[in-house]
């Protein structure tokens, strides 16, 4: 039973570890047009002295690229000559994100519900 435990972890840490990553996106999106926001992005580590194939999300790091600057004379930040620093979240990097996230939560939640039909499969065949 410990083999089917050990699935179920593997694939619940990877169900946290993409919902996390929608988070991140998530801000990233509602935050594109928030002058000076940077990017947040996670990256994912295995998960040591646990379940082998478990991972946790790493801290979230900031973009550090260069924010762009924007022409806008009457925005209450810009500086004297009509420029103020925009936001370096690109819609579509963040879209395409948020769909590989969806991907990889769909995978992981049909191994959860594969190992949890095999789990019951075994148990209907030990009452026999």
């Amino acid at each position: 039973m410990s083999d089917f435990s050990n699935a179920l972890n593997v694939s619940a840490s990877g169900l946290r570890a993409q919902a996390t990553r929608l988070q991140h996106v998530s801000e990233n999106i509602a935050n594109a047009d928030t002058p000076g926001y940077r990017r947040k992005s996670i990256s994912f580590e295995a998960v040591r002295n646990g379940d082998e194939g478990a991972v946790k999300t790493s801290r979230v790091n900031l973009d550090r690229s260069d924010l762009p600057s924007v022409f806008d004379p009457a925005h209450p930040l810009a500086d004297d000559n009509g420029y103020y620093q925009g936001s370096n979240v690109d819609l579509i990097i963040e879209i395409a994100d948020a769909r590989e996230a969806q991907r990889s939560y769909e995978a992981n939640l049909k191994m959860f519900d594969q190992v949890r039909q095999m789990s019951s499969g075994l148990m209907d065949l030990l009452r026999k």
